[in-house]
């Protein structure tokens, strides 16, 4: 026990503390009701804008011209292009004069069409282009299509100009001033705004949403791939950049050696001003895309190459290549488009002269296409003779010189 005069002292001295802490509590309590008292009568105030007196334009974020950058490049220099001018030069020749006819392209792909030039045992290559070392060397693209797939793109189709009238035998009318337009798709509406909204080119030239293109990938196994030079303008420098006259001439005594190791990717589109349809990259090749049906319905067969310089009279003698084509139509964002033509002017060889579109050949007659089509479904054997179909009813009779078959126009 402590002493009386000790309890006395610690008495005293809790009960000061006490007063102490109940003294500080409510000078707490007033410091704090004078503060809000405060806040109530003179709100803090505003923060300072400190980006009032910045000029706007410097906190803009740099868009960096890549295309621009190109110029002063030192991996660009024109004469490292080791593709350049290595074209082997075949002049078109009348159809007539040809010894051994060539196969050409474009032609219908309807599924069951099968042409009538006899191409013996040549076969198109049927596998995918890179399981054959062969890789895309250019892209272009062609006002309307060259190919005809009946109730995909043909004589129904429309869009801001129409489409190709059913051949008489096989003339377009003239489209798009001096470029010749070919068949149209189904999906063009002038009352949907996505067909008809115009879009701000940046990159690509000519082009017009609501129209129908038919795209071209040429590949080749000669092709300088997986470098700088592997894209081409004009696509016959990346075709033939590995290949001298010499040796082309002596692989060539084999028409199965081209068709095996040149061939081109065919799709065609419709363009529309929608970015739900944007497709980030259509330079590698064809859009293969099992969800959207792209890439899955492919008519293979061999031709040669096309444009307006060939017609039903003038062949091509680049030949027989292979050519996989899709037959069915797809729509695809104006903005892939030119995101494309942004990748092309980026290449090291100038590809201005593929950023708009070409003209269209006119429809490759039945005497001039091979019999030699394929698909996964119907190997072109199995397919029954054209002769052996009626025309469906209803269809608008055909020429003399044409077959319909099940309503699909074969031309």
């Amino acid at each position: 026990m402590c002493p009386p005069s000790q309890k006395d002292n610690t008495g005293t001295l809790k009960a000061a503390v006490a007063v102490l802490g109940v003294t500080s509590a409510a000078l707490l309590a007033a410091t704090i009701g004078l503060a809000a008292k405060g806040n109530q009568a003179a709100p803090a105030a505003a923060p300072v804008d400190t980006m009032s007196a910045v000029d706007a334009s410097a906190t803009a974020p740099t868009v960096t011209d890549f295309i621009a950058l190109k110029a002063g490049s030192i991996f660009m220099t024109a004469e490292d292009n080791t593709c350049a001018g290595k074209q082997l030069a075949v002049e078109n020749k009348l159809c007539a004069d040809l010894e051994v006819p060539t196969p050409q392209a474009g032609g219908n792909v309807t599924k069951g069409y099968v042409g009538d030039l006899d191409v013996g045992d040549l076969k198109p290559n049927t596998d995918s282009y890179w399981s054959k070392a062969m890789c895309p060397v250019n892209v272009h693209w062609h006002l309307g299509t060259e190919h005809y797939s009946y109730g995909q793109f043909d004589e129904n189709g429309d869009g801001p100009h129409g489409t190709a009238e059913r051949p008489e035998w096989a003339d377009r009318d003239l489209a798009g001033g001096d470029v010749r337009g070919g068949f149209r798709c189904h999906h063009y509406d002038k009352d949907d705004e996505k067909f008809t909204k115009k879009y701000d080119w940046k990159y690509c030239t000519n082009m017009e949403v609501g129209e129908t293109y038919e795209v071209h990938w040429p590949h080749s196994a000669a092709g300088d791939c997986g470098t700088v030079n592997q894209f081409q303008t004009p696509f016959y420098d990346g075709v033939f950049c590995n290949l001298d006259a010499a040796t082309f001439t002596a692989i060539a005594q084999d028409p199965q050696n081209i068709a095996s190791a040149v061939g081109v990717h065919g799709q065609v589109f419709t363009v529309v001003n929608d970015e739900s349809y944007f497709y980030p990259d259509m330079m590698r090749g064809m859009i293969v895309d099992k969800a959207r049906n792209m890439g899955q319905d492919i008519h293979y067969y061999t031709g040669s190459t096309t444009g307006t310089s060939r017609d039903n009279e003038m062949c091509s003698q680049y030949a027989p290549i292979t050519w996989q084509v899709d037959r069915q139509c797809h729509m695809i964002s104006a903005s892939s488009f030119d995101k494309l033509c942004y990748d092309m002017l980026l290449q090291r060889d100038d590809m201005a002269d593929d950023v708009y579109p070409h003209g269209s050949r006119e429809l490759v007659m039945d005497s001039l296409v091979a019999n030699n089509a394929w698909d996964k479904d119907t190997p072109a054997a199995e397919a029954a003779p054209a002769a052996e179909e009626a025309p469906a009813a209803g269809t608008e009779a055909a020429p003399a010189t044409e077959v319909v078959r099940g309503g699909n126009l074969r031309a």
